[in-house]
């Protein structure tokens, strides 16, 4: 019995003298506030349930809007893609001049495919991210790690103000700037390496080697989608634990062997996402390409020729957009430059939920 009401006793709250009546009431009421507290836990405010409806249907909304683009291309697109004289397999396959124009009486029969469209957008946009992703990182890591605390929001704010930059400006700069002053270099490297399909030169339009070539398109492009990539990868680089960075101080590493052995591996899904997102923007870019590659029907894997890209090739077409069948035609293109895009962005988001 001593036992027992020893125990009781010793359940109560303990009170001393030293604790005022509004602590006992606190103390007493704690078991019960405990239990109306998980018994509220699954009651939804009215605040609660509108921001949720909100939310669910904003997604659901933008999901649906992707899903009408995509058939509303399909739905233009089929009547060009029914009219190919050598089928439909010919859209892939068929690597001559986009020829769309048709005659009504002879069945309307056309002839376009994507090869050249797809091997120059994916050149150009190969070109600039193995330009901009060391420099991104370089920039990532210097805002993240070295930078004075007094210079990361300016130097940061002026990396951001580049993604601000209208496309338009970075393709005057680089017809009028940076090609006349990369042609010299252009015609160096062709004279000792042309014999190298990279470097070749298309002898009919030699004008390409001095200015207007992939190879300045992927520089502009380039210099396009580097925020993109700082940004992402900074943002990431920043959150790296500080138990981590700490240990590897106590344990004697320099600065740069911290970067190595935490900051990176910690962040490097954010820096592949970020480069994901920017080469996602690279492959739509439109009038900074057009201006500063020259259009050119074929692709010669050379960097130093012209070229034409899904967007710039349905820039150039918007004359030919009073038609519907023709319009199809680049409609049909734009289907494939959609597609491309989803599935780049999709795989960056698949590259961040494996690494989180």
């Amino acid at each position: 019995m001593a036992n027992a009401n020893k125990t009781d006793v010793e359940r109560e709250p303990q009170l001393t003298a030293a604790t005022t009546p509004l602590e006992a009431q606190d103390v007493n009421s704690t078991g019960a506030g405990h239990s109306q507290r998980a018994g509220d836990s699954g009651v939804k405010r009215p605040g609660d349930r509108i921001f949720e409806w909100l939310s669910t249907g904003s997604a659901a909304l933008i999901t649906v809007i992707i899903g009408l683009i995509g058939l509303f291309l399909i739905l233009r697109a089929a009547p060009a893609l029914d009219r190919l004289r050598d089928g439909l397999g010919s859209f892939f396959t068929y690597g001559e001049a986009w020829n769309t124009n048709y005659v009504a009486n002879d069945g309307g029969w056309m002839q376009f495919g994507i090869p050249n469209l797809f091997f120059t957008t994916v050149t150009v946009s190969i070109v600039a991210l193995l330009i901009a992703m060391p420099v991104a990182l370089g920039v990532a890591i210097f805002l993240s790690n070295y930078c004075p605390k007094r210079l990361i929001k300016p130097l940061g704010f002026m990396v951001d103000l580049l993604a601000a930059v209208p496309s338009i400006v970075f393709g005057i700069w680089g017809i009028y700037v940076l090609g006349p002053f990369l042609g010299p270099f252009f015609k160096w490297i062709n004279s000792w390496a042309g014999g190298f399909f990279l470097f070749n030169t298309n002898m009919a339009s030699p004008s390409f080697a001095t200015s207007r070539n992939l190879f300045t398109g992927g520089i502009v492009l380039a210099i396009m989608i580097l925020p993109v990539i700082a940004a992402t990868a900074r943002e990431v680089f920043v959150q790296t634990p500080k138990g981590q960075v700490e240990a590897a101080l106590a344990l004697g590493a320099t600065r740069w062997e911290v970067v190595r052995m935490t900051v990176l591996p910690f962040g490097l899904s954010g820096f592949i996402s970020g480069s994901m997102l920017g080469l996602g923007r690279a492959l739509g870019e439109t009038m900074a390409l057009y201006m500063v590659i020259a259009s050119a029907p074929g692709f010669r894997a050379s960097l130093f020729d012209g070229g034409t890209t899904f967007a710039t090739a349905i820039a150039l077409a918007a004359p030919e957009f009073n038609d519907n069948l023709r319009a199809g035609a680049y409609i049909a293109a734009g289907l494939i430059l959609f597609v491309l895009t989803f599935l780049v962005n999709a795989a960056a988001r698949a590259v961040v939920a494996r690494k989180s």
